[in-house]
């Protein structure tokens, strides 16, 4: 459904802090992502990852294991069309186990929904969530 109050938006990325650029980079790109831009260098290194649909996470040098004044984010989702097969591949590219795959009824309105999740922690402890709509 298009934003009626705000025409024409919708998610473009989430950035994140990261303690080792490099390991988050082969992390995120063992999961299908792909490198669209960069700039900086160094500490200053900054990288734009698109996640397969037009979304994107962007990557951060310099970041530590402390929580800004800002504070980390919650955790990003991203659909898939197989929670499971997602998560043993993030698994698989070094991701921590923190939900497994599981199916979540709500009672949500207008209409009940039924979600398909599972949740894994990145390198710097962000929190990626799989889901699918049932």
């Amino acid at each position: 459904m298009a934003n009626e109050i705000i025409k024409g938006m919708g998610f473009h990325h989430i950035a994140l802090r990261c303690a080792d650029i490099e390991k988050s980079l082969s992390m995120y790109k063992a999961l299908g992502m792909k490198e669209e831009v960069r700039w900086g260098e160094g500490e200053k290194l900054i990288v734009m990852l698109d996640i397969g649909d037009g979304g994107h996470i962007e990557l951060f040098a310099n970041g530590s294991d402390e929580y800004s004044v800002k504070g980390k984010w919650n955790h990003f989702a991203m659909g898939v069309d197989n929670v499971d097969e997602a998560y043993q591949i993030a698994l698989d590219a070094g991701f921590k186990p923190l939900i497994a795959p599981k199916f979540a009824p709500l009672e949500s309105t207008p209409r009940k929904i039924t979600l398909n999740v599972a949740f894994v922690a990145g390198p710097d402890g962000e929190e990626v969530e799989f889901f699918r709509v049932v």
